[in-house]
């Protein structure tokens, strides 16, 4: 028995309709569902990212056929590394030049791997990244 990958991860946002906006023009990330003021579901790739409004999901009870989900939440920025091919990153920087997504940093790892560092506008750390990133 083992876990086999992760299906989905959490960012927290306050802005969801600044938030859907902004995730909405990344290539690759797909609105699946949504309940305004609460959560935004997007799929990107064969994983969701849920983007949560820490106001509601820290405070109110969610229930599911009876079922409840526990609460959470957090304070501050969170970190996601979005899966991209090493040839890309260059269309990546165009893309954000085109959209006015200032680049925060961008860094070359011993392996070569290239990160590129964005926020979001809740200013969570995001990082578009080849998975060659850990590789020896």
């Amino acid at each position: 028995m083992k876990i086999s990958g992760i299906l989905e991860t959490c960012l927290y946002a306050k802005d969801l309709n600044a938030a859907k906006e902004f995730y909405s023009r990344l290539p690759g990330v797909e609105l699946a569902g949504e309940e305004p003021g609460r959560h935004l579901f997007f799929s990107v790739g064969n994983a969701m990212l849920l983007i949560f409004n820490p106001d509601h999901t820290s405070s109110e009870q969610t229930e599911v056929k009876g079922e409840l989900i526990p609460l959470h939440g957090a304070e501050g920025a969170g970190h996601i590394a979005f899966s991209v091919k090493n040839e890309e990153i260059a269309s990546w920087k165009e893309f954000f030049a085109g959209e006015g997504i200032p680049i925060e940093s961008e860094v070359t790892w011993p392996n070569g791997a290239v990160s590129i560092y964005f926020r979001d506008p809740a200013g969570n750390s995001l990082e578009i990244v080849s998975p060659s990133i850990w590789d020896s």
